[in-house]
């Protein structure tokens, strides 16, 4: 952090904020506020400059056309986004972050190249639940969200996997999500980030720099345990 308050930028709300995405910038900023910490979101709208001060950056899902906008207008600004830049994206966040990803008229478009994820349209949409398991990054917790996407992300030498697919579709081939550094995509709407807390701190901790004590909020908890079982039960009926 640069100073007493976390600057959380939100990228593009008004193209990349489908199924609520934008409500992770809350989600984070309210983690901290627990925890005494003062936090504010700054939103960055299409046409303006993506600022290199800000702490922790956040890009939302969108539809075909929203996402090559996006795309085409954070090239602009990629080196605002350095190598020890916390960046979290989901859905077309994540495929933008990316190295490349391909249309539904076939035309390729280059990301951002901060995951090695190229992403190609599927026969079949993915709608459902999405439930995996994380990997040791966040000691192989379960990851909850819904998915509705077309996408087949396939993750190069670059970048590792944020879990394994345990009910729905994630990157395609079994993983879900991708991790490179303090950079972060995934599949999981909800918010993402309000449904898996652990996640959330995990960015706030790399934020940080140093480990944040933990949060005791039984009804969080409650919600989350229900959520899993539902999904669990889903999975064997």
């Amino acid at each position: 952090m640069r100073d007493s308050i976390v600057h959380i930028g939100l990228l593009l709300p008004e193209v990349l904020g489908t199924y609520g995405d934008t409500g992770n910038a809350q989600v984070l900023c309210q983690r901290l506020r627990w925890r005494g910490l003062d936090a504010e979101v700054v939103p960055v709208g299409l046409g303006e400059p993506v600022p290199s001060t800000l702490d922790l950056y956040l890009l939302g899902g969108g539809e075909d056309g929203a996402q090559a906008l996006a795309a085409a207008h954070l090239r602009k600004y990629r080196r605002s986004l350095t190598p020890e830049s916390v960046v979290f994206g989901v859905c077309a966040g994540l495929q933008v972050l990316g190295t490349r990803f391909r249309g539904l008229d076939g035309v390729d478009h280059d990301g951002l190249g901060l995951l090695d994820v190229a992403t190609e349209p599927g026969e079949r949409r993915a709608v459902s639940e999405l439930v995996a398991t994380a990997t040791e990054l966040l000691d192989k917790a379960p990851l909850t969200g819904f998915e509705n996407h077309l996408g087949l992300s396939k993750l190069g030498a670059g970048s590792e996997p944020l879990g394994q697919v345990v009910r729905g579709a994630g990157n395609g081939d079994g993983t879900e999500g991708a991790v490179t550094g303090h950079v972060v995509g995934t599949y999981l709407h909800g918010p993402a980030l309000a449904r898996n807390p652990a996640l959330a701190d995990l960015l706030l901790t790399w934020t940080a720099g140093y480990p944040l004590p933990p949060l005791e909020l039984p009804e969080v908890d409650r919600l989350r345990v229900e959520r899993l079982t539902a999904t669990r039960r889903r999975r064997t009926s």
